[in-house]
């Protein structure tokens, strides 16, 4: 009898435990951090980056950057880095900041795309990379390229990403030859901020071009798919992805990066589909673009290739 009871309990647990993940999935997932309602919030408004008082949304700016040669890759680097080669461009334009929170938002809000964010089970600080100005970050490969299309551009390449945040003279940091490690929002040092900064927080984190964040703040997703070798057989004019691969290309270092990964010909790999609070992206757009870009927002893309003391509007 006592036998009998016992495997009815059993019995019961493991029935109980079968049944725990079928309610989970019909309840849905759990919000994450950029549903999750903030204390004192109402609870018919969703808190977005826009709520955000006091903080003046950067302007949607766009930087020129001029045909012709620049220096791609390192021999001081790792594998994938190499070999140095002079690599010829196209004119192009590309976002002289990171995606942030308010930019994406307005795309959100436009086309009902899904929010940035993982459940927050598996978020460490998602909460802290919310504010209005802060690069847009768990977002996969392919949500970047759907909000780079929503504004009639798309991803850069990886050589366009790297003569953007490089020049054309070789240097392996934005502000030159030498390593610089209070630079860019690394975890290397104490820099005020515990994760990402406001995009443009560090000028020394500056291109030749005007170009900023390339080296620090968020790893940004480019268009290529990623190939270990590809540098030694690509075209030395405007090298295209690799036609197929099984990871995407991720560029520029993050406020968690350290070590040697701080180098701008450092390139990094991941499966398109992953989303982390280190990864957002930017936008670039072709010349022929450019034109069409600059008809409907004059305003957004400028020729100053210092990048210093340029205007915009924001949009």
């Amino acid at each position: 009898m006592l036998e009998s009871k016992f495997k009815f309990v059993f019995l019961l647990v493991v029935l109980a435990c079968a049944a725990m993940p079928i309610i989970a999935i019909m309840r849905g997932t759990i919000s994450t951090p950029y549903e999750a309602p903030m204390p004192g919030a109402s609870a018919d408004v969703e808190p977005t980056p826009e709520n955000a008082p006091g903080e003046e949304p950067i302007a949607d700016e766009m930087v020129t950057i001029p045909a012709g040669p620049f220096v791609r890759g390192t021999e001081s680097g790792g594998f994938d880095e190499g070999p140095q080669r002079t690599i010829h461009l196209d004119a192009f334009s590309i976002d002289r900041y990171e995606v942030t929170n308010h930019h994406y938002q307005q795309f959100i809000s436009a086309t009902g795309h899904r929010k940035p964010g993982l459940p927050a089970r598996y978020a460490k600080s998602g909460g802290r990379v919310r504010g209005t100005n802060q690069p847009v970050v768990y977002v996969s490969w392919d949500d970047a390229m759907e909000y780079c299309r929503w504004k009639g551009k798309r991803l850069p390449t990886e050589a366009e990403w790297e003569k953007a945040m490089r020049g054309g003279d070789g240097r392996l940091w934005p502000w030159g030859t030498k390593e610089q490690a209070s630079g860019a929002n690394w975890a290397r040092v104490q820099d005020g901020y515990e994760v990402s900064a406001p995009v443009g927080s560090f000028q020394s984190d500056t291109s030749p071009y005007g170009v900023m964040d390339g080296a620090g703040n968020a790893i940004e997703w480019v268009d290529d798919w990623y190939d270990e070798t590809y540098y030694k057989r690509s075209p030395e004019q405007n090298p295209p992805s690799p036609e197929y691969g099984t990871y995407r290309v991720l560029r520029g270092g993050g406020y968690t990066t350290t070590g040697g990964d701080v180098r701008i010909t450092s390139r990094s790999k991941m499966m398109p589909d992953f989303r982390d609070e280190t990864i957002g992206f930017r936008c670039a757009i072709s010349k022929a673009g450019m034109r069409e870009e600059e008809k409907k927002n004059p305003d957004e893309v400028t020729e100053n290739q210092s990048g210093r003391g340029s205007k915009t509007r924001p949009k």
